[in-house]
């Protein structure tokens, strides 16, 4: 029986899980890691403790499966995107911590870029908007606001990747340094086009080319494992931003297919093929994945606050004792009793970019409970996803008819039904919704013969329960205009 090995490295917790060649789940192991906010809209990662306790998850995994490096024929990972790691090239020491992409520091360096007219040049050739979200424009304030590390980054000397470059340099002793086009895309110096880094866009964030890896193939061997964490000598054979390889995961390998994948954020992805889409309505043209010398795009769309909403309930508020706990609570009460809940606790990403916006919730009254909250923040999830939808529909070729979804939040039934009631299509929930890791798995797989090719993936997907809209459409209408007004309240113009 052929294993293969996903790496997981998300926003909150590092996962690794094995599979076998039936896409049946051998082990897994997860565990958390330290979020750090050095002040408001700032959000930081310790890249030494995300190798730690990726290291350290990859090898509990292995002890549960009770297997050997021998068993397991090939690597995949697959990543947070748009955190910005910088670390030394000779030591391998990160010169700072690793900026998240959840972080606002750089959203007025962003505005002034866009004042000075450079957001077209930036559309153009990377399919993205000039927003702090995405990498280049982290990695400019680390070299801006650290003493002479913009002339060691010139000099060769310093390393700036992706969470997966990360990675793969400690799984290999420094031995590669590379990135995939999925996670390249997403750095505003990646020209989506020619499929390489751009002069003139690195120049016009100040980072220099001599900090940026080799990109690779998404599916294909890249190197091998030299790490003692139990994996030494097996293949490296994957790469993927983590909304792409939820989509592989997912199986929406034909152009027109979507899926939403609801984690710490929320994030919208449709397939458009060989064929670049460019959106007219302020999404985002992206790299789905690079295979057997072929390049597919997708749409997406990205909610910032998703699941995370539900951590502020536990963590911030305090009304929760655990996460799950969200769904009895909500589901105690028949609706959000005129609660409306913008969950803008990092600023709105898709459509409507505004960095700026702070979360907000109206309709509080005495009558007002912690059930309330939790049911309006879940609603607050769903909004945001049916806006990116609607977004999505002009854009596209065609109107979804159908959205298959997945990630933490997607196992809440309450959460699935109220976004199918929204959305007026079937939301359609795989038996394994951890489908981030087995894309991670299904593109490694691939690269080595585990499955011939994608055709052989079909049958193991499988469907767990379908979603149908129940709701009045009026009612799912009037609905939606409510959260509109309470969006334009919640916005910084």
């Amino acid at each position: 029986m052929k294993h293969v090995l996903a790496i997981d490295q998300g926003t909150t917790s590092c996962r690794a899980m094995i599979v076998d060649e039936s896409a049946r789940v051998v082990a897994s192991a997860q565990r958390e890691f330290t979020q750090v906010y050095p002040q408001p809209g700032w959000v930081e990662h310790d890249a030494q403790e995300i190798w730690s306790t990726q290291a350290s998850v990859i090898t509990e995994a292995m002890t549960r499966a009770q297997l050997r490096a021998s068993d397991i024929a090939a690597v995949g990972i697959t990543n947070q995107r748009e955190t910005a790691v910088l670390w030394e090239r000779d030591t391998g020491r990160p010169v700072a911590n690793a900026i998240v992409w959840q972080d606002r520091r750089t959203a007025e360096m962003c505005e002034l870029m866009r004042e000075g007219g450079l957001e077209p040049m930036f559309t153009e050739r990377t399919g993205l908007l000039l927003d702090a979200y995405f990498s280049g424009t982290k990695v400019a304030w680390l070299l801006g606001n650290t003493p002479g590390l913009r002339e060691r980054a010139q000099a060769g000397e310093i390393c700036f990747g992706t969470v997966d470059t990360w990675l793969v340099w400690k799984l290999t002793g420094g031995g590669r340094f590379v990135t995939d086009p999925s996670n390249a895309s997403r750095t505003l110096l990646f020209n989506v086009d020619t499929g390489a880094w751009d002069a003139e866009l690195c120049d016009a964030l100040g980072v220099p080319m001599a900090m940026l890896p080799e990109v690779v193939p998404t599916s294909g061997v890249l190197g091998e494992v030299s790490a003692d964490i139990g994996i030494r000598g097996v293949p490296i054979a994957a790469l993927a931003g983590d909304q792409q390889a939820a989509t592989m995961g997912q199986l929406c390998l034909t152009p027109g297919s979507a899926k939403n994948t609801y984690g710490t954020g929320c994030f919208l992805l449709m397939n458009t093929g060989a064929a670049r889409r460019a959106s007219e309505h302020r999404l985002l043209s992206t790299v789905a994945w690079r295979m057997n010398g072929a390049t597919t795009y997708a749409l997406e769309g990205g909610v910032f606050v998703g699941g995370a909403i539900v951590q502020w309930l536990r963590d911030g508020l305090g009304i929760l004792r655990r996460s799950d706990d969200v769904t009895a609570l909500a589901a105690s009460v028949p609706d959000a009793g005129g609660i409306m809940l913008v969950p803008a606790l990092a600023g709105l990403g898709a459509p409507h970019w505004d960095p700026h916006a702070r979360g907000l919730i109206t309709g509080i009254t005495r009558g007002t409970t912690a059930a309330h909250l939790a049911r309006a923040a879940l609603e607050g999830i769903a909004f945001q996803v049916a806006d990116l939808v609607e977004t999505m529909n002009a854009d596209a070729a065609e109107p979804m008819t159908e959205l298959r979804v997945d990630g933490g939040a997607a196992v809440n039934d309450l959460l699935m039904q109220i976004q199918a009631d929204l959305l007026r299509v079937p939301v359609v929930r795989p038996k394994n919704t951890e489908t981030t890791s087995m894309g991670a798995a299904f593109f490694a797989g691939l690269a080595v013969g585990v499955w011939p090719d994608a055709r052989a993936l079909s049958p193991l997907w499988a469907e767990d329960r379908r979603f149908e809209p129940v709701m009045p459409e009026r009612e799912a209408a009037d609905r939606l205009d409510a959260w509109r007004i309470a969006v334009a309240r919640a916005r910084s113009g």
